[in-house]
């Protein structure tokens, strides 16, 4: 179901969609000033609590009494939700649920005002992501229909109030992006979404001089990298971003997923470190999961398979446990430990669960009962890495005899193509996804998909516009593999965005 779509990322889709939100303004501005700005204390408050020390804000914000009532209560509900977000703690989650409720109930009895519609709708969708993360999906829903509609209706009656495009456009581009086949159950609930339309807004408040145009910013980028695949252009972004607050923990941990997405795994080990040194705030233990994703990729695989165990250890959420299991056996694997390999691959079986996409693709390979093809994967991993010489030199060993069914065959040939992407090699890279697409056919292996998608990309990169339509189109016809739902939403997305048929 559509939730599905939402959760795929677990707790950091949610906080990339959501936890950048904050808000606060003086009392006396609060109903002439439609950008809103924030008051000393309060804006004290927010820079801790984005730079993920929720602790200390609420701490400040427990002994406030003199700032508004509303930003008051925002705050708080940011400061515990980022928390239940990171932790996945569904204990805290029951707790603050409850004062969620309280803060709710006092809203809807206040008189209609557009800052009382936006902290509603605000509440409401922190509300959701808090459900949606915890695996309570329909509530999710219903929190978010909720949130959709009150920021609906706060932008028609006070369309001069700028701070709820940050909202609905969140909430467009989330329902925007949902695969076709939920789109009946979508206006069965009255939502309808535009991830065009959605930018804009975001796009609008970010060049205003709202206090929120920060935050717009960085869920503008984190769009790009996420919905549009624009990974480079999101990880500059936020590293842009950076250079004026150059320890910021949120800003460090989203640039550090872009770049993961963007190949440029090096760098994103340097800023991994550097949060290493930067610890005050909430633990960040999925950074350990990225960490043993690098070391993956650069087979440095015993320091692999010690970051990945502490990952598990830590995080209490079970998203990510049964991925982490499986590359822990390719580890052990590639080290042609056979034993510990076969041990950890059956572990990882009865793990964890597969809601996030990476633990949908392991679950896949592990139905298939045997490991992937050591160059290929050597390959794989060294091309999402960014070391593309190494992935040159595997693929070039390749003979063959060393491929053992239709599969690997088709797989062979893909890689080469991201090869050939990656390195902007664009016409070898053509040739390649096209092969690709046709060794897939109708097989639930998403190397077709992916081509697809990909010279949709690189069509609509070179204006032949009717061209990136077909191959997206085409996405939407590959049927049952592991990416299903995010690479529908990536090649929807991209159909919006390009410019209408001619008519005839």
């Amino acid at each position: 179901m559509v939730q599905i779509h939402l959760k795929k990322a677990g707790s950091f889709t949610c906080l990339f969609f959501w936890c950048l939100s904050a808000l606060a303004t003086p009392p006396e501005t609060a109903a002439k000033d439609n950008l809103w700005k924030f008051d000393p204390e309060l804006q004290k408050v927010h820079t801790l609590i984005l730079n993920l020390q929720t602790d200390q804000a609420l701490t400040i914000l427990t002994t406030n009494t003199k700032s508004n009532e509303f930003h008051r209560m925002y705050l708080q509900s940011l400061g515990e939700t980022i928390e239940v977000l990171i932790s996945e703690d569904q204990r805290k989650f029951e707790i603050i649920d409850e004062r969620f409720k309280q803060r709710i109930k006092k809203l809807e009895d206040l008189p209609k005002r557009p800052e009382a519609l936006f902290l509603l709708a605000e509440l409401h969708l922190q509300r959701g992501f808090n459900f949606l993360n915890l695996g309570k999906e329909m509530e999710a829903v219903f929190a978010i229909r909720k949130a959709n509609q009150l920021s609906q209706t706060c932008l028609k009656e006070f369309p001069d109030f700028i701070p709820v495009l940050k909202t609905h456009g969140v909430i467009q581009v989330m329902i925007g992006s949902v695969p076709d086949k939920y789109h009946f159950f979508m206006s069965l609930l009255g939502m309808r979404g535009s991830v065009t339309t959605g930018q804009q807004h975001l796009l609008k408040l970010r060049e205003s001089t709202s206090s929120l145009s920060m935050e717009a910013s960085v869920l503008y980028f984190t769009i790009k990298g996420l919905i549009n695949q624009q990974h480079g252009e999101a990880s500059k972004g936020l590293t842009d971003m950076l250079t004026d607050q150059p320890n910021n923990r949120l800003l460090l941990f989203l640039a550090i997923n872009m770049m993961v997405k963007n190949t440029q795994s090096e760098d994103a080990l340097r800023l991994i470190q550097q949060l290493d040194q930067n610890n005050h705030g909430i633990p960040m233990y999925y950074l350990e999961y990225l960490r043993g994703e690098i070391l993956l990729q650069k087979q440095e695989y015993k320091s692999s398979i010690l970051a990945f165990q502490k990952f598990i250890s830590t995080y209490k959420s079970q998203n990510f446990k049964k991925d982490s299991y499986f590359k822990i056996s390719l580890a052990y694997f590639l080290q042609n430990d056979l034993v510990e390999a076969r041990r950890f691959f059956e572990k990882a079986k009865v793990t964890g669960r597969d809601v996030a996409e990476p633990d949908k693709y392991a679950a896949r390979q592990l139905e298939e009962g045997f490991f992937p093809n050591a160059k290929l994967l050597k390959a794989r991993f060294a091309t999402d890495g960014g070391y593309f010489s190494q992935a040159y030199s595997l693929l070039k060993s390749v003979e063959p005899t060393d491929l053992r069914n239709g599969k690997e065959i088709a797989e062979y040939i893909y890689r080469q193509a991201r090869l050939a992407h990656k390195t902007n090699d664009i016409q070898s890279a053509k040739l390649y996804y096209r092969e690709a697409i046709k060794l897939t056919g109708q097989n639930p292996w998403y190397f077709g998909a992916n081509s697809a998608l990909n010279m949709g990309y690189i069509a609509r990169d070179q204006k032949d516009y009717p061209e990136a339509r077909r191959y997206f189109e085409m996405v939407l016809s590959f049927k049952k593999h592991e990416y299903k739902n995010s690479l529908d939403g990536k090649a929807r997305s991209a159909l919006e965005e390009l410019p209408a048929k001619k008519s005839s």
